[in-house]
């Protein structure tokens, strides 16, 4: 696991106990990852690994660094007198299931029980996360998203799989999710910082905007919406009541979070300020478009060996600078996506925009910026003091974000309605 993302040994509380299911996919190599992270949160771990995981990755791995015996059947003779399933359920206070193939989501979905994990699934009662893992035809079957939602409506925390290269050669969903955000994920559920934003309603702003210049074109930029939705994700995982303003993205909606699509930067503009009154914190993650065509083409703009001359252009809303005029007692955050860095210009637009918080990142940066899965940015606070952070995946950065903004809300001069 990164440095930057490494998880405090004393995140859980004592004598936490999680239990690991691993199940048959390529990417059950990355599940020791997300042991020895669960270690490092200061979790005991025991595993629990299907016949077909065990076609990829031997027990004994698991073993050595668990330090106890794998479950591996449910006819092991080694159990003793306890009935070794119901007693794992017992004890455990977390089952998390990285990763978790199609077919184990079927079982847990439709109460099958023929092997030592689903037995497990349905005999626990404790907080249960899945880390889905699968061809991207296979994820986006009706099948498997009937089940997840079926999952869903039980309680069951879908960590959604990334999107990129997958062991089958497609691009596209379906990879199993960074070990560091499914070990976020468990702390999240376990630890007080799983309520941090209890009674919050926290809205946040997502993707790029799209402006018409004819039915065809259209101006934007190359947002990817990623940062907005793990914000979102991880506010809702803190216990606040979360809506999500998004422009046109590629990403799965957030579970548990009311979701608010929009094209236009006059759209966005519109659905945050209708929402704002409800709102207690306000992220404005979003890259919206500053300029839009003057007048759009109702026809298609015609090619012709002439070059097109002009196409004026006139400013957009400035949502930021809106929600910061009519702020009151809400905490807004802002992000500054530069291709250049000036403390002095970041504290400027910062007190400008009447933020409370601005997240600087220079988007020229190897591995930051726009539809990158990590991202290197500076926390910039009204008094002029600075915080940056190392490059961390932006789910795990989201966390910091609202770490920062805690730590705010905590002082003395800073309230939220």
């Amino acid at each position: 696991m990164e440095t930057g993302n490494a998880i405090s040994p004393t995140t859980f509380p004592a004598a936490t106990h999680v239990t690991l299911g691993v199940t048959g996919c390529i990417g059950a190599y990355k599940a020791v990852l997300v042991l020895r992270g669960l270690q490092q949160a200061g979790a005991t771990v025991e595993v629990v690994m299907t016949d077909a995981a065990q076609r990829f990755i031997q027990p004994l791995t698991f073993q050595a660094i668990a330090g106890r015996p794998v479950h591996t059947s449910l006819w092991d003779q080694t159990a003793g007198a306890e009935i070794a399933h119901i007693a794992l359920a017992r004890r455990t206070q977390a089952l998390v299931v990285a990763p978790a193939t199609a077919n184990c989501l079927a079982k847990f979905a439709n109460g099958l029980a023929d092997d030592f994990l689903s037995t497990l699934y349905l005999a626990t009662t404790c907080p249960v996360l899945v880390a889905p893992a699968m061809n991207v035809e296979m994820w986006r079957h009706p099948a498997t998203q009937a089940n997840l939602d079926r999952l869903r409506e039980r309680g069951v925390h879908i960590i959604e799989p990334e999107s990129g290269f997958l062991a089958c050669g497609a691009v596209g969903e379906g990879r199993l999710a960074a070990p560091e955000r499914i070990v976020a994920a468990v702390v999240q559920r376990l630890t007080a910082a799983g309520r941090s934003l209890a009674g919050h309603h926290v809205l946040v702003t997502a993707g790029p905007t799209i402006e018409a210049i004819d039915p065809v074109r259209y101006l934007t930029n190359r947002s990817s919406g990623k940062m907005g939705y793990a914000v979102a994700r991880a506010a809702r995982a803190r216990g606040a009541q979360v809506t999500l303003v998004t422009g046109p993205t590629r990403l799965p909606p957030p579970d548990g979070i009311e979701v608010i699509r929009v094209r236009s930067t006059r759209e966005m503009y519109e659905a945050v300020l209708q929402r704002l009154d409800a709102a207690t914190i306000v992220v404005k993650a979003a890259a919206v478009c500053d300029y839009r065509p003057r007048q759009a083409s109702p026809e298609k703009l015609k090619k012709s060996q002439s070059p097109l001359e002009r196409l004026e252009l006139e400013p957009t809303e400035d949502i930021l600078a809106a929600v910061g005029a009519r702020k009151g007692q809400r905490f807004v955050v802002g992000f500054a996506a530069e291709t250049s860095w000036s403390a002095a210009a970041a504290v400027e637009k910062l007190r400008r925009k009447q933020a409370d918080l601005l997240v600087f990142n220079n988007i020229t940066e190897a591995d930051a910026g726009f539809d990158a899965d990590t991202n290197r940015v500076t926390l910039v606070m009204p008094d002029g003091s600075l915080s940056q952070l190392p490059l961390m995946t932006k789910d795990a950065l989201a966390h910091r974000i609202l770490d920062a903004v805690l730590d705010r809300l905590c002082q003395p001069s800073v309230t939220a309605v």
